[in-house]
């Protein structure tokens, strides 16, 4: 048995999007993640931030992250296993709005035992550019 770190999964662009759209990853948060274009959507960016999660993508997580309440950093797990997300409610959030509710349930594998994270999630859009600003209580 090795003592090397768990990897973080390294989807192609043609596998399913982790986030469960139903579109490849190269048409969904592929290009999100890669830089290719903002999300237009409070939905698509909590869905691309579910899928950097996945891939271990901190440097996106931090970059979408509203500055208000952005962490100077940030230390992902790669053993922790993020294999569902289902997407609740989504109010407000679309291109033409400034601000965004997204309520999600996130399921993990983690340590042998499985969790979800159940999270109602606040966006503002700044310009063109869709931001986390926090999970509401």
């Amino acid at each position: 048995m090795s003592d090397a770190p768990a990897a973080f999964p390294a989807p192609s662009s043609t596998d399913r999007c982790p986030c469960h759209s139903g579109e490849v990853f190269g048409a969904c948060c592929g290009r999100f993640l890669g830089g290719a274009a903002d999300a237009p959507t409070a939905e698509q960016l909590m869905r691309s931030r579910y899928t950097a999660f996945v891939v271990g993508d901190a440097g996106y997580l931090l970059a979408t992250w509203h500055p208000s309440t952005r962490p100077a950093t940030l230390e992902l797990d790669p053993s922790m296993r993020w294999y569902r997300l289902d997407v609740l409610r989504r109010t407000r959030g679309g291109p033409l709005d400034r601000d965004g509710i997204v309520e999600f349930r996130a399921y993990y594998r983690h340590d042998g035992e499985r969790g979800e994270q159940h999270e109602v999630s606040a966006f503002e859009r700044d310009g063109k550019r869709w931001r986390y600003v926090s999970a509401q209580s």
